[in-house]
């Protein structure tokens, strides 16, 4: 005799939330029902431990679609429902029986993944019609519950053999307006897909009947959908390089194996599990706007998210991975979390661990570590100057330098390390390439004083060491800066000397570069070179190349001065020059200008007046 009966809560209302937008993707139902048939069948394998009413089974869970007829049915042979537990777990929404049944227990070691009741209702997304066949064996009869997941539900007895329950989903028709085709959860392959991405890792078989051709017949054979047990959950001594690196490139799509795996444990306070991977190069859109950085979430096995941003920080983001934790704060859909404290603490516990292995790699495994650092360096770099510097002391020790004493990379420490007993700076130069910093006119003192040079050649590495200012007390210098003084004070004195003898001259080309230069100068750091730029306070030349490569960069301009060598012949030459004919001063002016733009790497800013000025002595020398 069936039994209609109203839903406990105002029923309509709140089914139309659940079904309409509690949950963001239709297909999250699949994951719900799998997950609600996984626990049933803990708690019967746990009662049948204790409780000689409750046998003990070969524990499945079974997917039998029917395109025909437009159904899924998902059956499993767990605990099952008596008559009152349906009219409280179902006929009441949000009654969670797997978090009444942890209570009653006190297991808190039980993985139930359930906690709010309402998992169940997410089949009406999917479903106009969903019957619950079910037996308890606490109860003699078998039972049958029905719903359209409006306002009532009926329950009838049933003739039930076996323990467990079967939900029968009558599938909603298609909706093509709406994009909607309900039919997929028919398919085979569709269903196949939706357990590898959700359910891969419930600890319990999912099976389907699917049918092959065999010997030109077709045939029913039974297939496993799931792996049941996630990689991440085996103990690391049984696991193989093989065996890691497989999952990676199955789970992540790549088709190299991963540089460096991170596998960590961690249970206490907090307790979690994470499966890490450093890929061996960037995907192809790593430094496009849209990319997307993030760690795979799961909670006890189940899939939750599949980019969670909060779990890795933007200067780690080449990390690919997962996290498994028991601990997260699930919101009623399990597809966000209702507080991120616990997250927090995971991605704080993460960081630390990937920057420790890091760390371990650049001192056990320095070649790895290299190949790492071209790969991923320029994300270490922008990690120190994000945020004004302020994961600097975190980072610092990770970046790598060539020098112009060596082709090797070496670390800041390193350079402390080999610096003179009574240098006061750590001197930097900036450039193209390697090479072209070497022709600096700048390193001619450099080489002399046998100082060593960091090499900057990277767009980023000024704007970086802005932030950083000093390491180990000792502040960073730019050779290409006028204020970089590595003068005793006999050749200061000297120098100073030197200027007031060559002021009409140093006074004249000033006059003639006003418009260009702040000041010209005698120089104390050029040995062969004849003449060279710098840049004063504030923006550095190189950051000005940088700059102005930037859509509507505007009008950004390093502040210059020009720097002459009061030892080289051309010196010599325009001072003699200028006292017998003052008037050749503005083409002299334009051609040391324009040849100290060419020696750092500058454009000529004005090709006509440098062609003309050149053109003009040319001239006057050949009448000579």
């Amino acid at each position: 005799m069936s039994k209609t009966k109203q839903f406990k809560t105002e029923s309509k209302k709140l089914l139309h939330l659940m079904t309409h937008s509690i949950y963001t993707h239709k297909e999250i139902f699949l994951r719900e029902l799998i997950s609600n048939a996984s626990d049933a069948i803990d708690k019967r394998h746990f009662l049948s431990l204790t409780d000689q009413n409750v046998p003990s089974d070969q524990y499945e869970i079974w997917l039998t679609p029917d395109e025909q007829n437009r159904t899924l049915t998902i059956t499993d042979n767990g605990i099952g429902f008596t008559e009152e537990e349906l009219i409280n777990n179902l006929g009441t929404i949000a009654e969670s029986g797997s978090k009444a049944f942890m209570e009653k227990t006190d297991q808190k070691d039980l993985e139930i993944i359930g906690q709010f009741g309402v998992g169940f209702y997410s089949a009406f997304m999917v479903a106009k019609e969903v019957v619950v066949e079910t037996k308890s064996p606490y109860s003699e009869k078998g039972y049958r519950w029905t719903s359209d997941g409006e306002s009532t539900y009926t329950i009838d007895e049933i003739d039930k053999d076996n323990i467990g329950t079967s939900i029968i989903l009558y599938l909603r028709d298609n909706d093509e307006e709406k994009e909607e085709n309900f039919s997929e959860f028919t398919k085979a392959y569709q269903l196949r897909s939706l357990v590898k991405k959700y359910s891969d890792y419930v600890r319990y078989p999912i099976n389907m009947m699917v049918e092959h051709t065999k010997d030109d017949k077709k045939v029913q054979e039974k297939e496993t959908l799931n792996q049941m047990i996630p990689i991440w959950k085996r103990a690391k001594n049984d696991l193989k390089d093989e065996d890691l690196n497989g999952f990676y490139k199955h789970q992540f799509s790549d088709y190299e194996d991963p540089l460096k795996v991170i596998h960590t444990n961690v249970e206490g306070m907090l307790t979690y599990t994470a499966l890490l991977f450093i890929p061996k190069k960037p995907p192809y859109d790593f430094y496009a706007e849209t990319y997307e950085k993030g760690l795979q979430l799961y909670s006890k096995g189940v899939f939750i998210q599949d980019k969670n941003k909060d779990l890795i920080p933007d200067h780690f983001k080449f990390v690919k991975g997962l996290v498994d934790s028991a601990d997260l704060s699930l919101n009623i859909s399990r597809e966000l979390l209702q507080h991120d404290r616990q997250l927090k603490k995971i991605a704080d516990h993460l960081e630390k661990k990937i920057k420790s292995e890091l760390e371990s790699m650049l001192k056990h495994e320095k070649e790895k570590y290299i190949e790492f650092y071209d790969a991923y360096k320029h994300v270490l770099k922008y990690g120190i100057y994000d945020k004004f510097g302020l994961n600097k002391e975190k980072l610092q020790d990770l970046i790598l330098f060539k020098t112009n004493k060596s082709d090797d990379y070496i670390t800041l420490s390193e350079y402390i390390e080999r610096k003179q007993i009574d240098q006061k700076a750590i001197y930097y130069a900036s450039g193209k390439s390697k090479e072209a910093i070497l022709k600096l006119p700048q390193m001619d003192l450099m080489v002399e004083k046998d100082l060593e040079v960091l090499l900057f050649t990277d767009d980023i590495d000024e704007f970086m060491i802005q932030m950083m200012q000093t390491y180990q007390e000792l502040p960073f210098k730019s050779i290409q800066n006028a204020g970089t003084d590595l003068l005793d004070e006999t050749k200061k004195d000297a120098l100073k000397e030197q200027e007031k003898e060559h002021k009409d001259i140093l006074k004249a080309l000033k006059k003639e570069l006003k418009d260009k230069v702040k000041d010209v100068k005698l120089s104390y750091r050029l040995k062969e070179s004849p003449v060279c730029l710098v840049s004063g306070e504030g923006l550095s030349l190189e950051m000005e190349k940088v700059l102005k490569s930037m859509p509507n960069a505007g009008e950004i301009k390093a502040e210059r001065i020009l720097e002459i060598n009061p030892s080289h012949d051309i010196f010599k030459s325009i001072e003699s020059l200028y006292q017998k004919d003052k008037g050749t001063i503005h083409d002299y002016a334009t051609i040391l200008y324009h040849q100290a733009l060419l020696l750092e790497g500058l454009p000529i800013e004005d090709a006509s007046e440098f062609s003309l000025a050149l053109t003009k002595l040319m001239i006057e020398s050949s009448k000579k």
